[in-house]
């Protein structure tokens, strides 16, 4: 379903899950044709005691509360809301259009796989597969590819040429030499056709049962899989590592990023592993410096996994981490340096509590044409499949090379390939099989042949005929099945109902209530001045936070901050060089301005100082021009005059413009401060709301001043520049909840004109019904 569903409230969400039981009114106008008790009627349409009896239990039976009065009749309420809604939806139509026909369709189709499965068959293979993941299974291959629909001659030449490099295996050939050298696997010329470990659920079917069912140090026989043959040797078996949970800190570095980056996040992750060895507490240091940002708040911690889930290198350091509290040194990935902390190893979970995710993992799997298989066997045995032998001869004769070729053409005509008498009873039509007395004809599946024809280099037509025939018989019966799942099933019925509701509330909700809040300018304006007093500033904070690691960086850092001139010098063209005799900006000079000014232009505290310099016998007034030419360029690049400076002329061996760059920039102080130590100074200046730093939070009553105070083993400075008194927000400042409000609002106001248009009826009697408590 949408997830946008779940913003119309708590209503919605639980509805959703529950509203099915009643088949869909034919329109909005229309009255209910409840043939039964009513618990309620909305205007005309009379809500069935039964329908609203069952998504109430649904949704309810675990609640404390469930049965009391208060319970059943609130919600009743927020049923009623969302029946109106849905009749809402119909009145406007909103379920006649082909979009939402063909939403509902994609849903259906969707709802039906758990209906078109064998149940005790995907039982079994969930329970094999458990079993199976108790052990881990160390294996190499070779592949000799063959495609699913290959013809028998294709087919058999693989399964020769499998079986000989097997013998001559057998026979004492080494197997990562004939993987090297005759595996059409691409990855077998570097790893020699090993795997590594795996589980269950990790490869396809085939090659899984056959690498499990093959003892250590033998090779298996020719395994057939999508791919083509296989052969496996089975290297080692060994019990399941289980799965570990392990915490990690994180810096992050793209493998791509400039040299000087990864050397300052191999530094700082280094420094971090220092600390954490020599006792330093963990969860503070993720806390302050892990770049995780969805594990850092967490101490680092992340979801168990086991082998084969995780990126190779990170698995590998994590499973050899022996205890509990074990920490390993810094290890890369393509994401960046982790230091990774044991938490805990975890062994095999219960089947009951996976059971679940194996069922859904076995539907997904290879191992799934073995279920459809037993499906398609029972549908054909439950609806009477039943060919008609002399039809399927007579089609199948029409097969010529112009199918092999994906150019075959046929039209049937009327009464052909039977008798006159059979012509006259079929109305002219030849029927190939029947499901369930519902008849299939010999033109319809050559209309399918011509539509799912290709071309079948030296294939045989009879072959792709049979192959043809076989998919249709095939989607006929499964679709056969699926047209008939309502009626044989109650909860596949109520499911749909329950999707089709969703749809439709989505849509009108979105109509008038989610995309209104947002489009209505003029009315989220007026609501969000009606509700002012809503919509307030707590008292903040205006100020700057310094953490050191020791008191002369402290010293060092409030200082460069105060007097904002601090010198950068790392990554920085310190000349900008001129041609001899000219105060034009060249290429060599343009590329060093350029740098500057994307610097400059990134940090907007940046200040430059421009000194023009000339050789021994040019003019002093030509360093003027160089000064004044450099200013112009980085004035066009967008630099503001007012942070450009010119000092004055020098002589130098160098013809050009000297750059003298300062800032007061909090993060270039942080950065040029941390170059020896990553972690020598934290500096955050902002607005600060109640609760965002607990330093803050501390100084608050004490008012605007500059405190320093140590804190877990850090030096600090906090200075308050001022406070920020309580009082109102702007709509720009609080849009986003002024904009929920506002919905919520325009939902209620739609809801009471619903009721107003539908009067409720409620009938006690029947609300009693559910009262037990």
């Amino acid at each position: 379903m949408h997830k946008r569903i779940l913003y119309a409230g708590t209503a919605v969400v639980t509805l959703l899950a529950g509203c099915q039981a009643a088949k869909p009114a034919a329109s909005a106008a229309a009255a209910s044709t409840a043939t039964g008790p009513v618990v309620e009627t909305l205007g005309n349409y009379a809500v069935p005691a039964n329908e609203f009896a069952y998504v109430y239990r649904k949704n309810n039976s675990t609640a404390s509360d469930y049965g009391t009065r208060q319970s059943v009749t609130d919600y009743l309420d927020l049923y009623t809301n969302f029946r109106l809604k849905v009749l809402d939806a119909e009145q406007r139509g909103l379920d006649t259009t082909q979009a939402f026909k063909r939403e509902l369709d994609g849903y259906r189709q969707q709802l039906a796989q758990p209906y078109l499965t064998e149940k005790s068959v995907t039982d079994q293979l969930v329970r094999e597969a458990y079993a199976r993941m108790s052990q881990e299974v160390s294996a190499s291959h070779i592949l000799i590819r063959v495609t699913p629909d290959a013809t028998p001659q294709d087919t058999l030449a693989a399964f020769q040429k499998i079986q000989g490099i097997r013998q001559q295996v057998v026979g004492g050939t080494d197997f990562a030499q004939l993987a090297r050298t005759l595996s059409e696997d691409p990855s077998a010329k570097e790893n020699d056709g090993k795997l590594g470990y795996f589980t269950a659920m990790q490869m396809v079917y085939p090659f899984e049962s056959a690498a499990y069912n093959t003892p250590v140090g033998e090779v298996s026989a020719p395994i057939r899989t999508r791919f083509g043959y296989h052969i496996i040797k089975v290297n080692d078996k060994r019990a399941a590592q289980g799965e570990i949970k392990v915490a990690h800190l994180m810096i992050r570095m793209t493998p791509n990023a400039p040299t000087a980056d990864s050397l300052t996040a191999k530094k700082k992750v280094d420094e971090l592993y220092s600390r954490l060895k020599k006792g330093e507490n963990w969860e503070k240091l993720v806390a302050q410096f892990s770049e995780d940002a969805g594990s850092a708040p967490n101490g680092g911690e992340l979801p168990p996994f086991g082998t084969g889930r995780m990126i190779p290198s990170f698995e590998e350091v994590a499973f050899k981490l022996q205890k509990p509290g074990d920490i390993a040194a810094p290890v890369q990935t393509p994401y960046g340096w982790h230091v990774i902390k044991l938490i805990e190893r975890q062994p095999l979970a219960q089947f009951a509590d996976m059971e679940p995710t194996l069922k859904a993992k076995v539907a997904k799997d290879s191992r799934s044409e073995l279920n459809k298989t037993a499906f398609l066997k029972r549908v054909r045995q439950e609806n009477q499949f039943m060919e008609i032998p002399a039809a399927k001869v007579y089609v199948f004769s029409k097969a010529d090379t112009s199918l092999v070729a994906g150019r075959f053409k046929y039209q049937m005509a009327l009464g052909e390939g039977m008798k006159p008498a059979q012509a006259k009873a079929s109305g002219g039509k030849l029927l190939l099989f029947t499901i369930k007395d519902k008849p299939y004809y010999a033109a319809d599946f050559l209309t399918f042949v011509q539509q799912n024809q290709r071309p079948r280099a030296g294939a045989e037509p009879a072959f792709a005929m049979q192959q043809l025939y076989d998919q249709y018989v095939e989607q006929s019966l499964t679709e056969f099945e699926k047209n008939n799942l309502e009626a044989k099933y109650e909860d596949y019925r109520m499911l749909v109902k329950e999707y089709r509701d969703g749809i439709l509330l989505f849509q009108l909700m979105d109509e008038k209530v989610w995309s209104k809040a947002i489009e209505d300018t003029v009315g989220l304006k007026n609501y969000f001045a009606a509700n002012q007093d809503k919509y307030q500033w707590e008292p903040r904070v205006q100020g700057t936070v310094i953490s050191a690691a020791t008191p002369a960086l402290l010293v060092r850092a409030q200082k460069e901050l105060t007097t904002a001139r601090f010198p950068v010098t790392r990554n920085l063209p310190k000349t900008a060089v001129y041609g001899t005799g000219t105060a034009t900006v060249g290429k060599a000079a343009g590329q060093a301005l350029a740098e500057l000014a994307d610097r400059m232009l990134q940090d907007t505290l940046a200040r430059v100082t421009l000194t023009g310099r000339v050789k021994k016998g040019e003019k002093t007034s030509l360093a003027r021009a160089r000064a004044e030419s450099a200013a112009t360029y980085l004035q066009g690049r967008g630099v503001p005059a007012s942070r450009i400076s010119k000092a004055a002329p020098t002589a130098a061996s160098t013809a050009g413009v000297q750059v003298a760059l300062v800032t007061g920039s909090p993060e270039a102080i942080e950065a040029e401060l941390n170059l020896k130590n990553p972690l020598s100074v934290q500096i955050t200046q902002k607005v600060f709301q109640k609760g965002e730093n607990k330093l803050v939070d501390e100084l608050l009553p004490k008012g605007p001043g500059t405190y320093t105070l140590p804190k877990d083993g850090r030096y600090n400075t906090v200075i308050i520049d001022k406070m920020l008194p309580a009082g109102p927000k702007t709509l720009a400042e609080a849009r986003g909840q002024a904009t929920s409000d506002y919905q919520t609002y325009l939902e209620k106001e739609w809801i009471t004109e619903m009721r107003a248009t539908r009067p409720v009826q409620v009938n006690e009697a029947e609300v009693n019904k559910l009262i037990t408590k």
